[in-house]
């Protein structure tokens, strides 16, 4: 197969931990062909074709200079068998953008992994809201007096924008509202912006644990996100500290519920975010920890992925 990651500037990898790297690396040993896209370079032609400046990419081996790139060509993207969506957030309205021109491309014969559509469609904080029976008391609003009578409701809460990632942002209301008003205004602005509300799990004392799904399925093996030290977000980009660890049969159950709903919308890979026995977020854009988990646990999560894509290659060919 000749597959294309699109992805931020390789130069900005760390490939100790870079889940497309791991994606990379699994798909080369199969004897895949791999192309490197970065997503400004995706157009539409005046000729109506979805279109990328394409670089074919070698991996050398060298963790200096893991990266060989060949000469670039202007491509459609229906000329690759998958095309995988790997760009990070954040999510602004040029990452917007590129999932109308992906949902372009996929109407033109493109096999987007994950598609522009269901990207567009889950947003990572408000998707819980599909599964009631699965999160904690969750309050989303402007209003700031309903803010507060939730914090009166329920003692002690979490505040996070829903734009954020990395655990930007996420504030910890403690029971007598120190500083409630603040945080309010901070995420709000006044009003202006809509926050998200849930009751606080003290449960994020065992970790925050990411869940990776693959076409319906968990892997068998989370990544802890532990908080350090006096912080309460667990994760790694905020200071946790991972621990690969076996799924419990509640994970499992998360995991299934949110994978058997989300698959078939055109979501291949999806990181279910969980504290306790609740989920608290659904990520889409490019969920990570395949490196975490491996490292942790011997899982290989890269070759179960670059399993997904072929099968998902197959299932979407035109027949002959």
């Amino acid at each position: 197969m000749h597959i294309a990651f699109i992805a931020d500037p390789l130069a900005s990898f760390r490939i100790y931990k870079d889940s497309t790297f791991a994606m990379m690396v699994e798909a080369a040993r199969r004897g895949h062909a791999l192309a490197y896209i970065d997503a400004r370079d995706i157009a539409r032609s005046a000729s109506d074709v979805v279109e990328a400046t394409a670089w074919p990419l070698e991996l050398t081996g060298d963790p200096e200079a893991w990266y060989a790139l060949g000469g670039a060509q202007v491509m459609p993207l229906s000329a690759f068998d998958a095309v995988v969506m790997r760009k990070d957030p954040p999510f602004d309205m040029e990452y917007v953008y590129s999932t109308y021109l992906l949902d372009r491309a996929e109407a033109q014969g493109a096999r987007v992994f994950n598609s522009g559509r269901a990207i567009r469609d889950h947003n990572e904080k408000l998707a819980i809201a599909e599964f009631p029976e699965l999160i904690a008391p969750t309050l989303v609003t402007r209003d700031a007096a309903r803010i507060r009578d939730f914090h009166r409701e329920h003692g002690e809460i979490i505040l996070k924008p829903l734009d954020g990632m990395g655990g930007m942002g996420i504030f910890r209301v403690r029971p007598d509202g120190m500083n409630l008003g603040s945080m309010i205004e901070m995420l709000g602005g006044n009003g202006e912006r809509t926050i998200m509300a849930q009751r606080f799990i003290p449960q994020i004392d065992a970790g925050d644990k990411r869940i990776l799904v693959i076409d319906g399925e968990p892997v068998p093996f989370a990544l802890a996100r532990v908080p350090q030290g006096n912080e309460v977000r667990g994760n790694l980009a905020a200071g946790g500290l991972g621990r690969a660890q076996p799924l419990s049969e509640r994970d499992r159950e998360i995991g299934r519920i949110v994978g058997a709903k989300l698959a078939g919308r055109g979501l291949l890979l999806i990181g279910v975010d969980s504290i306790g026995d609740y989920l608290t977020e659904i990520n889409v854009t490019s969920p990570t920890c395949f490196a975490e988990i491996r490292e942790g646990s011997g899982f290989d999560v890269a070759a179960v992925f670059v399993d997904a894509v072929e099968r998902a290659v197959v299932r979407t060919a035109s027949p002959a």
